[in-house]
């Protein structure tokens, strides 16, 4: 038999039973959709918070700290030393300083980080509204969301107001003692920028207009490398001179492995129901054979061959299969939209914004589509064999 008409065959079913055709690949899709939206759900979350820790910049940064001990400080040395290494590309300092911080007659206490701008870019930090400041014209500043709350403004009203800074600096003494020496900066801040951190006050501002203050040790280095090939590397090279190294990748790296835990489980909660549809499916076909024995017994006394017999049982279920499959993307991802929908208009009425918590990666739609076609494929199988293995003349007796 061709195969052109043993696709002609195995169709009729939509059109001798099309009711029961359509509500047995409905089964499947809503199996395959019910996996395909959960497990979108993990990847859009898992796309949403990397998104907004991660940048290319980031990935190949690494913090280097002098840890809890005054054993080991970082200094202007010891940037000197790093860039040296081999493959490290750029190095940006930071320094966390106790601050006063007025704006409109009000005072709140905080902290200021000084530092460059290339600060932001190694880190990954994005201003949610805004933009970083810029060195050039030092006297700018970038402000936390929990800043921007204490004193009682909306982020556009923060937007282009003037901060004064009160800064608190550890100074030893001459007999060894450490004091804390206030430092009142008489020029105002212009705040260009927002991040997003409503757990903390505190403004960025540039190392440049704290110059005066001599400041010779940091609190923390971002190193760029070249390459990610090199980051093992050039971190043993760092530990080895005592200091604490870390990686935004690292963090990456155990994000992801959560959220592979999270996706099994939430696919295993839609295979639940992938199974029930393939039950169905499975019936769906075994009521076919017992309608079609004398069919078969006509088409086995007239010389199709039981191989032939399989072919049509087989072709019947995977085409329901694949059907099914890409019914179920389309459940799957209008049911995502229309969720996703739903959930930024509440976030939006409670005052937060706008995200994609769905996310279905190209290489998972196909693979999702295949796996229903075999699903279909296993499924029809023992019908299939049973089909074939019918003595024609018990098939044309058979009422």
């Amino acid at each position: 038999m061709r195969f052109l008409d043993a696709l002609s065959l195995s169709t009729r079913m939509f059109r001798t039973r099309p009711l029961r055709t359509f509500l047995t690949v409905l089964g499947v899709s809503v199996g395959i959709g019910t996996v395909l939206f959960l497990v979108s759900f993990g990847y859009g979350l898992q796309k949403v918070i990397l998104d907004r820790i991660a940048t290319t910049d980031s990935l190949l940064s690494l913090d280097v700290s002098s840890g809890t001990t005054d054993l080991i400080t970082l200094s202007n040395q010891n940037i000197e030393e790093i860039s040296q290494i081999n493959e490290v590309e750029e190095i940006s300092s930071v320094v966390n300083l106790s601050a006063q911080l007025n704006m409109d007659d009000l005072i709140s206490d905080g902290m200021v980080y000084a530092t460059d701008t290339s600060f932001f870019r190694l880190s990954g930090i994005l201003p949610q509204y805004g933009k970083v400041f810029n060195e050039n014209n030092s006297y700018e500043a970038v402000i936390s969301s929990a800043g921007v709350e204490l004193f009682d403004l909306t982020p556009e009203q923060a937007i282009g107001k003037e901060i004064s800074l009160v800064l608190f600096l550890p100074v030893i003494s001459q007999d060894g003692l450490e004091n804390i020496e206030t430092f009142e900066r008489k020029e105002k801040y212009k705040i260009v920028g927002m991040v997003d951190d409503e757990n903390t006050n505190y403004v960025f501002i540039s190392k440049k207009t704290i110059s005066d203050l001599k400041i010779e040790k940091y609190d923390q280095f971002k190193v760029k490398v070249s390459s990610n090939e090199h980051i093992e590397r050039i971190r043993n090279e760092i530990i080895e001179k005592g200091f604490l190294v870390s990686s935004l990748s690292d963090t990456i790296d155990q994000t992801n492995k959560i959220f592979r835990v999270i996706q099994i489980i939430l696919g295993l909660f839609g295979l639940i129901a992938l199974i029930v549809s393939a039950i169905g499916m499975f019936n769906t076909m075994t009521i076919a054979l017992l309608e079609r024995i004398n069919e078969i017994g006509i088409m086995r006394a007239v010389g199709v061959s039981k191989r032939d017999i399989r072919k049509l049982f087989l072709l019947e279920s995977i085409i329901m299969g694949f059907l099914g499959g890409v019914g179920g993307v389309i459940i799957g991802y209008s049911g995502g939209k229309i969720a996703n929908i739903g959930i930024n208009i509440l976030a939006k009425t409670l005052g937060g914004q706008s995200v994609n918590l769905f996310y279905s990666p190209q290489w998972f739609v196909i693979f999702i589509i295949i796996f229903s076609t075999v699903i279909g494929f296993v499924t029809g199988i023992y019908p299939s064999l049973k089909a074939s293995k019918i003595n024609p003349l018990t098939a044309l007796r058979y009422k």
